[in-house]
């Protein structure tokens, strides 16, 4: 897939077959949903999937020739036009695919960036995919130009070498590659002016996350009652928004809306989104939303864990909101460690069942932590006394 046909291709009128691989030991229960989930949020006809484990990934075709040719009958006769896998495919394991089935190819990466692209909406959320996708893009400008001679130049006949059209391409990448970052630091600087004028204010900052689709968007519009777009579909907001949130007792935090996180997240879409994600890094307390009727929950949480890890964000304090209590069924609950701090709230933010709990929580916590900034603020007479007088 040259980048020519990557922009120039309608993918909205694609039919595609899914591929779901299991490798090693690794259990994913929701994958095959999940790859489904993701194709359709792009508007692909998804017309059947393959599931496939394998011990170890094959260096060429990553499933083995006999499986790919089998995958290629059952996509071919359904009239598919793309192969879509829920596994990172190296270049050439991609091409080696494309080759052997006449078909287009795309991996969880390839996949999960389109999304990204279609529904960033913001100036930053556009350069920060874009950067991402030339980011990903230049991983795969290897050696397979054949169909283009080398380059001549120079004086004479037999004049110098010139430069390979791979060495084009990565150079005009580069450039653009370049040119995106500066206006991303441009933009971050203000991001960070925006978010110590809201520290000034003595608020506590609470910055929700979680896997995209556990309902943070709509927690985040019951809690400060807003219009942020909400839908039942993976990543259907991606830029952040901060509002101010009355929890009672004439107490106020900052709340943020961050991008969901989902298993394999592009490491350059991290990286690309790291001023976004930085509004949870510098949180104060961390809303970890849970989808409470999700089978694979705990597979999820250990995967938002590890890109919190990944931004510097695994130390901050948490609350485990266990949301859609009303699709599975459990009533509202509250739960605090030894010491009654909370850990742990059950809420529903379709029906609004659990919030006052969950206000609660985050009230609790802000008071301890103002009373804590508060103690390391006051000066000790006596120890200040002692040592003006030394």
């Amino acid at each position: 897939m040259t980048l020519e046909n990557y922009e120039q291709r309608d993918e909205h009128a694609l039919k595609v077959w899914l591929v779901s691989v299991l490798i090693g030991r690794d259990i994913y229960r929701d994958a095959a949903q999940e790859l489904s989930e993701l194709a359709s949020s792009c508007g692909y006809d998804v017309l059947g999937l393959t599931e496939a484990k394998r011990d170890r990934p094959d260096p060429k075709t990553f499933l083995g020739s006999g499986k790919i040719e089998e995958i290629k009958e059952e996509a071919t006769a359904c009239g598919a036009q793309a192969l879509i896998f829920d596994v990172a495919l190296s270049p050439a394991q991609q091409r080696n695919i494309e080759k052997a089935t006449n078909l287009l190819v795309w991996d969880r990466t390839n996949l999960i960036l389109e999304i990204f692209r279609q529904r960033a909406k913001t100036r930053e959320g556009r350069l920060q995919v874009e950067l991402a996708r030339l980011t990903h893009l230049s991983t795969g400008l290897v050696r397979g130009w054949s169909h283009l001679e080398r380059q001549r130049g120079g004086l004479s006949k037999t004049g110098g070498p010139g430069e390979k059209q791979l060495e084009l391409d990565r150079r005009m990448l580069g450039s653009r590659v370049k040119a995106l970052k500066e206006q991303l630091k441009k933009l971050e600087k203000q991001r960070n002016t925006q978010r110590k004028s809201r520290q000034k204010g003595d608020l506590l900052t609470v910055a929700l996350v979680g896997y995209t689709n556990a309902g943070k968007s709509t927690l985040f519009n019951r809690l400060t009652r807003s219009g942020v777009y909400a839908a039942d579909q993976l990543f259907a907001t991606l830029d952040t928004t901060a509002r101010r949130c009355y929890v009672g007792e004439d107490t106020e935090v900052v709340l943020s809306d961050t991008v969901g996180f989902i298993r394999g997240l592009p490491h350059q879409l991290i990286e690309a989104f790291k001023s976004t994600l930085d509004e949870a890094a510098q949180a104060d307390l961390l809303l970890h939303v849970i989808d409470s009727s999700n089978i694979a929950q705990e597979e999820q949480i250990s995967e938002v864990n590890k890109v919190l890890e990944e931004i510097g964000a695994k130390d901050i304090p948490r609350i485990l909101v266990y949301n859609k209590l009303d699709a599975s069924g459990k009533p509202p609950f509250l739960t605090s460690d030894d010491s009654g701090r909370p850990i742990a709230v059950g809420v529903s933010a379709q029906s609004g069942e659990g919030l006052d709990l969950l206000k609660d929580a985050i009230r609790e916590i802000a008071v301890a932590e103002h009373e804590k900034v508060q103690t390391e603020e006051e000066p000790d007479n006596e120890d200040w006394l002692a040592e003006f007088e030394r």
